[in-house]
Order: C-alpha cells, then structure tokens, then sequence
C-alpha cells in the first residue's frame, strides 16, 4: 500500500494548521517507506535549513518505523546506517511514521520550531490518514 500525493498534501495541510495554532514558522516534509520526498512545503518565514531538516526527520523515521526523536543518535550502529545512506537520516525530535491499515507507507518530518512543537505539527499530519 503507496502513500499518495493527495495523501501527503492532506497531511502537510494538516501539519501548517497546527503549526498555525502555536504561532510558528515550519517546513513539512513527507517520505515514503524508502525515505524518498513525497512532499514538502516551507511555510513563508520559515528557515531555510528547516526543509533539509524535514526531510531527514521524515527519512529516519520512516526507515526506521518510529518517531525520529526516539532514535539514539550516538548509536555508532545508527551512524553507520545513517553513513550507508549518505547522511540523509536525521534522529532528531520532529519525525513521526505514518501508518494505513497498519502498515507502514512513510513518515512526515517537521522543522523550524522547537523540538517539541515539531513533533506536534508532525503528529498533526500523521492523524489524518
């Protein structure tokens, strides 16, 4: 089961309206399970590095099926793996799988507020599918 382009648009939307509520600037970032870019979007006044940080949240999550910020990032295995795939992996609070039919079709990643409001936006985008 894919992730669709109408899907992961739906969950950007969904994660700029949280992203709204707390009153913060973010990129949003969906992957499908091999951590490739689905979609993204940087809110106007966002920071530029948030939308390569996105991406890797997304990345790390979906390849590893759990929340980016649960990773141990000074496993030297997760370093090596994160290496093996050209760095493209950040375990950084801010990435959340996403699941249908409980299976594991991606991962939504966000970025430019703090760690927690990240994960909340991220969180935001999972639920609507």
């Amino acid at each position: 089961m894919a992730l669709t382009l109408m899907e992961a648009n739906r969950m950007i939307q969904a994660a700029l309206a949280k992203a709204q509520e707390l009153n913060v600037k973010i990129s949003v970032a969906v992957c499908d399970t091999g951590g490739n870019l689905v979609a993204l979007n940087r809110m106007d006044g966002a920071i530029a590095v948030s939308a390569m940080v996105a991406q890797g949240k997304a990345a790390a999550s979906a390849g590893f099926g759990r929340a980016s910020g649960t990773l141990p990032a000074d496993s030297p295995v997760l370093q090596a793996v994160i290496a093996a795939h050209g760095g493209r992996m950040l375990p950084a609070q801010g990435g959340v799988p996403v699941v249908k039919s409980s299976e594991l079709v991606g991962a939504i990643g966000a970025s430019g507020a703090t760690a927690e409001q990240d994960e909340q936006c991220a969180q935001a985008g999972a639920a609507i599918i």
